[in-house]
């Protein structure tokens, strides 16, 4: 199951167990459990800390198998065969129980521990979904620190009737003692204030107590992080308040056009941006959404962001870096049916919808690569094109029409999302060459229509384009003194990562020279 290489690296990781690991396999006689079958023995031989056994008598889905310690009966369960982008998980759920301590914050970490009554976590996950981990992960550490938390990772793509019966059109989708407890990418934080129904007024009162920065970047995207590293080196207070750190590139899966990185995955790049960041003494505050903006009374003063949470921050300056997100079709049904069959995540939601037929809306690169992403596991793709061409690349698109199972149609604006109540079961579109409203039959609809900046909490205060831009000039000056913004939330054309890296350190150096050249308050 393993190559000599990913052997050899895991052998080295297996190295840092500090307690014995008991692997309790439950399988049954499917393929699937005679591979992870193979996969725990070849695991277990590469540590004698590790031992395998097997208990197929036991109430609980096979194939699957506990992580755990030597007469204990709970730990990290696994339903399937955690490869993929999930082998991460699995190695680090190893280590956790083998008594490798966690770098998550030490409050974070105690706050889990004393979370009172019973949790039993089940998270769907598909092995080439690039969200997943980030959900998986947290969820195996926190049934690691707290004895009343359980947590069962499930391959979706091996539990197909669970897919059906559950309705998990989208992948993480989390349940909590039977319950849909969320969807999507979530940290470890976030899962915790969701549980800890005080975690958020406490983390306001820690914010509201905060000193004043000299820099203070609202967004934690490519920009953000450029933002930061570069006020930091000039030996200001800096801090970072963002609702995720990554952005955006957190939801990339390659990205191969980024200067001297010949290609990497965006969880990955947005790894490497917050360790870069985290090198400096910058205060990063994860998982906080801004909701107004108060420019400062006088030349010189402060200049305060409010929060979600309702705490306040304070700040000579502030850099608007708040990125953009997927467009919507703003279509009847569109809503109703998100995560339903509505989906904007081709690579992770992709293998659910295995042997159905789909729709992509959109033609341009993004929406011709989910295409030919699609067409690989899907019975049929239909993409749908507004303009009377497709946009894409030329490669691209020769790459979609030698396709066997893809029909394009072109001019063809979408009107509807039509479902059962529970999914959706197909769209109608208006052929703009005749104006005729024709049906579609499927069972997925994946939007690929482009992005919308994330600044509606701006309107009233910064001048905004008509497409809700922030306006900027040369240096990333906004119309509000000591507010300056970066990234692919303002005018600056072309929404690239390495574009927003460099508009962030431009923006840093302004609002620098903005502080130099401006009287500080007494």
């Amino acid at each position: 199951m393993l190559d000599t290489t990913l052997q050899t690296q895991l052998k080295a990781y297996l190295e840092r167990l500090q307690r014995p690991v008991e692997l309790v396999a439950t399988l049954d006689d499917s393929a699937t459990a005679a591979e992870l079958r193979e996969l725990l023995h070849e695991i277990r031989d590469l540590s004698d800390k590790i031992t395998v056994v097997e208990a197929n008598d036991l109430p609980v889905r096979k194939p699957s198998f506990l992580i755990t310690n030597p007469g204990v009966d709970t730990g990290v369960r696994f339903a399937g065969v955690p490869l993929g982008h999930e082998f991460t998980s699995l190695v680090l759920a190893l280590l956790q129980v083998g008594g490798h301590p966690s770098k998550e914050a030490a409050d974070l970490l105690e706050q889990v521990k004393n979370l009172p009554g019973e949790h039993h976590f089940e998270t769907y996950y598909s092995l080439s979904c690039h969200n997943c981990p980030d959900v998986v992960q947290a969820l195996n550490l926190m049934s690691v620190l707290n004895p009343n938390i359980t947590h069962t990772a499930i391959d979706g793509g091996v539990f197909q009737q669970e897919i059906k019966d559950r309705e998990v059109m989208g992948v993480p989708t989390v349940f909590l003692n039977g319950e849909r407890f969320g969807q999507g990418r979530m940290e470890l934080a976030e899962i915790v204030g969701k549980i800890d129904s005080g975690a958020a007024a406490r983390d306001a009162q820690k914010l509201n107590a905060k000193e004043a920065f000299d820099v203070l970047i609202v967004g934690g995207g490519p920009a953000g992080a450029a933002a930061a590293v570069y006020a930091a080196r000039k030996g200001i207070r800096t801090g970072v308040a963002s609702e995720r750190f990554g952005g955006q590139v957190l939801d990339t899966v390659d990205i191969e056009n980024y200067i001297s990185i010949q290609k990497t995955e965006g969880p990955q790049f947005a790894a490497a941006l917050e360790r870069h960041v985290r090198d400096y003494e910058v205060d990063i505050m994860n998982l906080q959404a801004a909701r107004a903006l108060k420019p400062a009374a006088t030349e010189g003063g402060l200049v305060e962001v409010e929060l979600e949470n309702g705490a306040t921050l304070r700040s000579r300056t502030v850099i608007l870096a708040t990125g953009a997100r997927w467009r919507s079709m703003g279509v009847p049904g569109e809503e109703q049916y998100r995560t339903k069959g509505v989906t904007y995540c081709p690579h992770c939601d992709g293998p659910l919808f295995k042997g159905k037929r789909v729709a992509v809306i959109g033609g341009g690169n993004s929406g011709i690569e989910a295409a030919i992403d699609l067409a690989g596991v899907v019975a049929h793709v239909t993409v749908l094109e507004f303009a009377p061409e497709l946009k894409a690349d030329a490669v691209l698109q020769r790459k979609l029409r030698s396709l066997p199972n893809v029909d394009i149609i072109l001019n063809a604006q979408t009107t509807e999302v039509t479902g059962d109540g529970s999914r959706v079961n197909g769209l109608a579109y208006k052929d703009r060459t005749t104006d005729e409203v024709k049906q579609l039959a499927l069972e997925g609809i994946f939007v690929q229509i482009g992005l919308l900046p994330n600044t509606d909490w701006l309107k009233g205060t910064v001048e905004l384009s008509k497409f809700g831009e922030i306006v900027v000039d040369a240096r990333n000056h906004t119309n509000v003194p000591g507010v300056f913004a970066a990234g692919d939330c303002t005018t600056v054309p072309y929404k690239q990562i390495v574009i927003a890296a460099g508009e962030g350190s431009k923006a840093a150096l302004s609002a620098f020279d903005y502080l130099i050249r401006t009287t500080a308050p007494a």
